[in-house]
């Protein structure tokens, strides 16, 4: 699970991660107020305005009615209304939201931490995720701060620094000394990323994440380090253990499809495809997926509906699916271990006579359990869905259904 940069600023902060200070509102007067409130608890004198969306590459995005873009700076408190106003409720189009962008309901007002002093500010990269290969969380570090790590790696590896934590003893203090050596600071600053990092890792263990993004950390002109930005990535399997972050989630950031699909425990994931899949398993619908390249169509979703499939997932499945303008097809692919054939055959009827008037072809393809007691119920149904036994012959039905007249 995603959440703002407000939110994890004020995460990290709790576990003594310092960051950049701000406050987040949600209109112009409200952002007002904010920087005046800034003003006295930090002295600060110029703000920084941020658009909240999920998304990076806000600095570089645009406003699109505007034309501001998500992350400027105000010189003083009569700036702030008017910049405020030409980002809250536009839409903000980056590298990473499309051509489409986000729209921008909350902004945080943050502290100018790019004062002068007696050195330049100097940003760096830094993140903590898992390395499955090897097992084990890895810190990655960077001199190039404020860049895509991506662009980094592919010009610059040899400027990408990696330490590996070992699960049973967790971070050591040589590590994040020699981290801290290695991005080449000295002084109070090396001080100070020292307890970053340290800070940084209890943080991320604490909260079972499965990413933490800090992208610049800055070292001040006075020494200071500092989290200017901050991407968290929860995992969502331990949000159980975390009510207190599980109530961060942003629904109006999220697929309003994938909403929907969680809230029937489906598992639902939209892609720019075609044809529509519903499947019982996650392994089952990747091959799913696969099949439908295969046959020369293009998936529309990722939907697994679990192991205990029945009339009422399978409906809701049916009509997450068809909101999909661009779905000519759906294909159910369910293999009957847990739950019967039979039964996914009757929730398929069940389902398609309370939607009604379903225009695209649907075809159910059934194996394990009472499969051929499933394929008579579909083919005696006298709905517009056909089975099918094989992958092959699924794949056929498929090719068929989204070839257009002319290709035929």
């Amino acid at each position: 699970m995603n959440i703002h940069e407000y939110q994890a600023k004020e995460v990290l902060k709790s576990y003594g991660v310092a960051i950049q200070e701000g406050i987040v509102a949600d209109t112009p007067e409200a952002a007002l107020e904010a920087a005046k409130k800034l003003n006295a608890e930090t002295g600060t004198s110029w703000y920084v305005i941020k658009a909240q969306i999920h998304a990076g590459g806000r600095g570089k995005g645009k406003i699109q009615s505007t034309g501001s873009n998500g992350v400027v700076l105000a010189r003083g408190l009569d700036e702030v209304m008017e910049k405020a106003k030409n980002i809250l409720g536009g839409t903000l189009v980056t590298h990473q939201t499309g051509p489409e962008g986000k729209k921008v309901n909350k902004i945080l007002i943050a502290q100018d931490v790019y004062y002068p002093g007696a050195s330049e500010p100097k940003e760096y990269y830094l993140s903590i995720l898992l390395d499955r290969a090897k097992g084990c969380n890895v810190i990655m570090a960077s001199t190039e701060g404020g860049m895509d790590i991506e662009e980094v790696a592919e010009n610059h590896p040899e400027k990408i620094i990696k330490e590996w934590i070992d699960p049973k003893v967790g971070l050591q203090g040589f590590q994040a000394r020699k981290l801290a050596f290695k991005l080449g600071l000295e002084g109070t600053a090396f001080k100070g990323m020292v307890k970053f990092i340290t800070s940084l890792y209890e943080a991320y263990i604490a909260t079972d994440s499965s990413q933490f993004e800090i992208n610049p950390v800055l070292k001040t002109s006075d020494d200071k380090i500092l989290a200017v930005d901050a991407k968290v990535n929860l995992d969502d399997n331990a949000l159980f253990k975390h009510k207190h972050l599980a109530i961060l989630r942003d629904f109006e950031e999220e697929d309003p499809l994938e909403v929907e699909a969680d809230k029937y425990g489906l598992n639902y994931v939209k892609l720019d495809g075609n044809v529509g899949c519903m499947v019982n398993g996650a392994g089952l619908a990747m091959a799913t997926m696969d099949m439908i390249k295969l046959s020369g169509g293009e998936p529309a979703n990722f939907l697994d509906v679990g192991g205990g499939a029945n009339a009422t997932t399978v409906e809701a499945g049916f009509r997450i699916i068809l909101q999909d303008p661009n779905v000519k097809a759906i294909l159910i692919n369910v293999f009957g271990g847990i739950v019967r054939c039979d039964r996914i055959a009757n929730g398929v009827v069940e389902a398609y006579k309370t939607i009604g008037d379903i225009k695209v072809p649907i075809i159910v393809r059934l194996q394990g359990t009472n499969a051929e007691e499933g394929a008579k119920i579909i083919d005696e149904s006298g709905l517009k869905v056909s089975s099918a036994i094989t992958l092959k012959e699924a794949a056929e039905k498929v090719k068929a259904a989204i070839l257009v007249p002319s290709e035929k």
